[in-house]
């Protein structure tokens, strides 16, 4: 029984293996120029995990770049719907209904490969790489936001922080999906409001904690 174990345990190994070194870039029918400006943003946050296996960095960029790729692709056969729509429908509610349709559509392949994208990350990295993959597709909006939030309100209590950070987390997984930077930073706009919202409720000043921590900036400049 225990030389059965160690068999599956090492074709489970050895299955996992190869599932690793078989990612290739899915770049066959698209632009040249889109495909370069794309594995160079994946290469970016590649380069900031320090991965020392040459083959597996590649691998974690391929994969980085398919996922934009297929968000891509994603969001342009919604807006290509959406267009033929205003296009062709002269009747403005048969045009919003193809226009709901279409990104209810969208919504659930988005879904669909949403959480893909980790698993197979996971196959390469370890937690803290994903995060920072993660970060990496999210313009650092996660740490930089609640670095701020910690610096502006040193009184906050841990479960506080807690659900800072929960909340941050949850709105940079809409984001990582977002078809744009714009959308992707309105992801996290409609966080910090409720983040903001929670904190008056719990009786926090707000303009007054802001206010001191630009003086407390500015005192520290003059040092």
């Amino acid at each position: 029984m225990k030389k059965v174990s160690i068999i599956l345990v090492l074709l489970g190994t050895i299955v996992i293996d190869a599932l690793a070194q078989s990612v290739t870039l899915k770049s066959d029918g698209l632009d040249p120029a889109y495909v370069q400006n794309i594995t160079n943003r994946a290469q970016k946050i590649v380069d900031g995990l320090n991965i020392a296996d040459a083959q597996k960095a590649e691998s974690v960029r391929n994969i980085i770049a398919n996922r934009y790729f297929l968000l891509n692709e994603i969001h342009e056969e919604c807006a290509k719907t959406k267009q033929f729509a205003k296009d062709s429908i002269a009747d403005k509610a048969r045009q919003k209904h193809v226009a709901e349709g279409a990104e209810k559509v969208r919504d659930a392949k988005l879904y669909q490969h949403h959480f893909e994208f980790p698993a197979t990350l996971s196959l390469y990295l370890n937690d803290a790489q994903i995060e920072a993959v993660k970060d990496g597709m999210t313009f650092g909006v996660v740490p930089k936001t609640y670095q701020a939030h910690l610096e502006m309100i040193p009184t906050l209590t841990e479960e506080e922080k807690a659900q800072i950070l929960a909340w941050l987390k949850e709105a940079r997984e809409f984001a990582m999906d977002a078809e744009n930077s714009n959308k992707k930073h309105n992801w996290f706009g409609k966080y910090k409001g409720r983040i903001n919202n929670w904190l008056s409720s719990r009786g926090y000043d707000l303009v007054k904690e802001r206010e001191g921590w630009y003086k407390r900036i500015e005192e520290t400049k003059k040092k």
